[in-house]
């Protein structure tokens, strides 16, 4: 009898496809459904595959995936990183290449280790754990997770339960579970309508308001990251600061500055800082993202307060290549874009206290670290909003700022708490409890937001446990199916035998 099953060459282009599709389901697209389409063709296309070919198989995914979700990379290399067009093209593609390695992993253990029992729950769990160890291993990349783009779709109440791990979760588990209907297991149909329908009879609010709207201006420079760092740079960033503080202070009880506003050092910037604060009227505070250095020769990539502001947060979750250079001893000098145009930062401490300005506890998150679930919810946890300053000029005109942007909603739902964001070029965003946008600013102009955002009490779900729950129940789905070792399959079929 002829076998029936698929090439494994189909199955590559397919799960090229669905790392495409999974893209889509992300802003400036939103095509949200897409995603569980995407996790049911990775899942068809793996079942004939052995552990080899189910990584390569991941592999393709995740090329399809980073390849077109993450090609902002090459904005950053080009443009900012003083990198040709040739050499550019090789770094992007081998951060595409290497990125999709996680999923390969993901997959191949996966088949390694589970049969077809269950495997609508296993394949499912098993894609969670690895979101998770690619939030984690080698300090992690938590960008395009399955459940990031469900802050709009019918599944967004769960995120206040579970968070972002439990959304992928739903999505995969549709996707598996749809494959499965279409197998004309028609039972599979309960289970999919649950997890959708559910979501109806969730509250709609778990946290509440702490006191009045704050009155908060964000300030969007719009500098030129090419001179940013230029003395030219400095003097610009200086009075272009200076001026909208002097021009909003009137209208505003918090002023934001974005992510390094002024192009120096705190030490550098007093005489800056101290005319800053001298416009502000009486209770009001600026809290502005800004590089330290100690005593000790460290650098910290830092939020600070001036005027009714007490303490400060340290960034703890540097990037890879903009804030410090991995194996430096040998890349950096090799080429420009491995040469920082600043010292190596330090990571701040674990576990810091929010800021209180204007009266609220503020929990912060520079740039990048707004992507982490878990240290927000930490944060979240003490704090009566949040707050995230950013310098997405890094990415150019690419999708990545709008990316960006989602994934700082999704936290806003996780926690029930108001996210002020303040970027230097955009998007600049007052963001609600619900994840929606109250206010935003346009990208590429120089332009302060004007918004109202309130402090928020009580905590969800999820600001209370975090991502562990979800983890856990990933990895109970997994263990139904997994194999059984061979030595004793073999000791049973020899005792059969005797």
């Amino acid at each position: 009898m002829p076998d029936s099953r698929p090439p494994p060459a189909l199955g590559y282009f397919a799960a090229l496809v669905a790392g495409v599709l999974t893209t889509l389901t992300a802003s400036p697209y939103e095509l949200w459904w897409l995603g569980p389409l995407a996790v049911g063709l990775v899942y068809w296309a793996i079942r004939p595959l052995r552990p080899l070919q189910a990584g390569l198989l991941g592999w393709c995914y995740g090329v399809g995936l980073f390849g077109s979700g993450a090609s902002w990379v090459y904005v950053s290399i080009h443009d900012y990183g003083y990198t040709g067009v040739p050499l550019a093209v090789f770094l992007t593609t081998l951060f595409v290449c290497a990125m999709a390695l996680f999923i390969a992993a993901t997959l191949w253990l996966y088949r390694l280790l589970c049969g077809q029992r269950l495997a609508f729950l296993t394949f499912a769990g098993a894609w969670v754990l690895g979101e998770w160890l690619r939030t984690w291993l080698f300090t992690g990349f938590p960008w395009l997770l399955l459940g990031s783009s469900h802050v709009d779709s019918p599944l967004a109440p769960w995120a206040p339960i579970g968070g972002v791990y439990l959304l992928s979760l739903i999505t995969a588990l549709t996707g598996t579970l749809g494959a499965e209907f279409l197998r004309r297991r028609w039972w599979t149909a309960a289970p999919i309508a649950a997890m959708w329908l559910v979501p109806l009879a969730l509250p709609s609010q778990w946290t509440e308001p702490a006191g009045d709207p704050l009155r908060v201006a964000l300030l969007q420079g719009n500098l030129d990251q090419l001179i940013k760092w230029t003395p030219e740079g400095r003097r610009i960033a200086a009075n272009t600061y200076l001026e909208m503080t002097r021009e909003y202070a009137d209208d505003a009880d918090l002023i934001v500055w974005p992510e390094a506003a002024l192009p120096m050092f705190e030490d550098e910037a007093e005489p800056i800082l101290a005319r800053a604060q001298a416009h502000l009227e009486p209770g009001s505070a600026i809290l502005t993202g800004i590089l330290q250095r100690d005593e000790r020769g460290l650098y910290f990539n830092s939020v600070i307060g001036l005027g009714n502001a007490e303490g400060e947060y340290r960034k703890a979750h540097l990037v890879p290549f903009g804030e410090y250079l991995p194996l430096e001893r040998w890349l950096r000098g090799t080429i420009a874009f491995f040469d920082l145009p600043m010292p190596a930062m330090t990571p701040g401490p674990s576990g810091q206290a929010p800021v209180r300005a204007a009266g609220t506890m503020i929990g912060n998150a520079i740039c990048y670290e707004i992507i982490y679930a878990d240290p927000v919810a930490e944060q979240a946890r003490n704090a009566e909003m949040l707050l995230t300053v950013s310098n997405d000029t890094w990415f150019g005109e690419s999708i990545g700022p709008l990316q960006h942007l989602q994934m700082a909603r999704l936290r806003a739902l996780e926690n029930g708490r108001y996210v002020v964001r303040a970027t230097s070029n955009g998007v600049t965003a007052v963001i609600d409890p619900h994840g929606r946008l109250v206010a935003s600013a346009p990208q590429f102009e120089t332009v302060a937001l004007l918004a109202e955002a309130v402090p928020m009490q009580g905590l969800t779900p999820f600001t209370r446990t975090g991502s562990w729950p979800v983890w856990l129940l990933s990895a109970l789905l997994v263990l139904p199916g997994l194999r059984r070792p061979q030595y004793r399959r073999q000791g049973t079929m020899a005792s059969r035998q005797s």
